[in-house]
């Protein structure tokens, strides 16, 4: 019997597309569901970006672009790289792919051998084991909880490496748990890096800009760091970008070529037409980027009010990102008291609050983390009040 690849049947669907489809689904029977699963500004992209994507069509951006992506675009990252981070990098050692989800699959797949161990602390983004699996490496999960306010420790991270540790992913500030690590606790992380030879941090940064403790701080600043890190950003999260599908990376030369020779045999260079418009937004003034994250933390502090208010749940303050991520474990077990809806992990807790709240979250079981779930409050204020309320409802209906 025909059957796809075993490297296919070793991938898991991604939870949170999977959780989004079924609300629309739903959505598109009548009901009125709403969506906390995927973490997408809700904003639309501003005027000025959009315009100079209308340009570059007039101006006939339209054939193939250089693989490694327009130089245009790759200076105005090199720009932007040593004006907001302090870091210095040519030209050449920037790669511009199609979405930062390519450019973390681009740098896997570039530094991986089968066997080679991945450090992933957890919570982590569903994909990320999903891709070192697809290289043939093993995802070391470090389990970093609640209680540590989701941030793995040098100590932690000293015991997970072996002889076989090539790389530590690391999302600051964090998907799913709005976490951000600070100066100090990444030179921690930074030390312990240092000791290992041939052990690299790819430095997942497409949060950057939605951050509520002060100036994002970057892994490669430290010395000798640099040279160990691959740095991954992209426009989509800060400009209110997701569909225009620009993501980079800035890494060492050799690891940049070896991206490269990857990216040019299955996809070749991104959009032009978005490639222009990344790089306008990098150019341009930045003030859309500061009204997106003032609205932000204007959110994360009304969810985080209004699921405090909840009983059963326990609520940490996300520093960054637009993602809240409750423990909610103090409900496995129970059952609805209508008709016996039972909700023994994050999963069925996650099913439950869609079927019955007709709010769209996505359960910790995804993400490494069982006893916690994910909510996206990139969404109106409305819409988080009347969530939150639905949600309160359908847990207080837990027996």
């Amino acid at each position: 019997m025909a059957q796809l690849s075993d490297r296919l049947q070793r991938l898991a669907p991604s939870a949170t597309l999977a959780m989004s489809q079924k609300s629309s689904e739903m959505k598109a029977q009548g009901i009125d569901v709403i969506n906390m699963s995927v973490g997408e500004p809700d904003f639309n992209t501003p005027d000025h970006i959009k315009d100079a994507a209308k340009k570059a069509v007039d101006d006939n951006f339209s054939r193939y672009s250089p693989v490694p992506g327009y130089p245009e675009l790759r200076k105005a990252i090199v720009a932007k790289l040593k004006k907001e981070n302090g870091l210095d990098y040519s030209i050449n050692e920037i790669l511009v792919s199609n979405g930062a989800k390519q450019s973390v699959c681009n740098t896997v797949m570039a530094l991986v051998n089968p066997g080679d161990e991945v450090i992933i602390p957890a919570p982590y983004w569903v994909s990320y084991p999903q891709m070192v699996l697809l290289a043939g490496g093993t995802p070391v999960i470090v389990e970093a909880g609640f209680e540590q306010n989701f941030k793995m420790t040098p100590e932690q991270l000293e015991a997970a490496i072996t002889p076989k540790t090539r790389l530590l992913i690391l999302c600051s500030p964090s998907n799913p748990t709005g976490s951000v690590y600070s100066k100090a606790e990444l030179e921690g992380l930074a030390e312990v890096i240092k000791r290992h030879d041939d052990l690299f941090v790819l430095a997942d940064e497409i949060y950057e800009h939605i951050n509520y403790v002060g100036k994002h701080e970057s892994i490669a600043q430290f010395p000798q760091m640099k040279e160990r890190s691959i740095i991954v950003n992209g426009v989509s999260k800060a400009y209110a970008m997701t569909g225009w599908r620009i993501g980079y990376i800035a890494a060492p030369e050799w690891i940049v070529k070896g991206c490269n020779k990857l990216q040019g045999q299955y996809t070749s260079g991104p959009c032009s037409v978005s490639q222009k418009a990344a790089e306008f937004a990098y150019t341009a003034s930045q003030e859309c980027v500061e009204e997106m994250r003032k609205a932000f933390e204007r959110r994360r502090d009304l969810i985080v009010r209004l699921a405090k208010d909840i009983p059963g749940l326990e609520v940490n303050v996300p520093e960054g990102a637009f993602y809240l991520f409750p423990k909610c474990s103090s409900f496995y077990g129970k059952k609805s008291a209508d008709d016996g809806f039972p909700v023994n992990n994050s999963t069925d807790l996650a099913m439950y609050l869609l079927e019955k709240g007709h709010v769209a979250t996505v359960g910790g079981d995804a993400f490494g983390d069982p006893d916690c779930f994910r909510m996206s409050y990139a969404t109106s204020d409305e819409n988080i009040i009347e969530a939150m309320r639905r949600i309160k409802v359908a847990l207080g209906n837990l027996r």
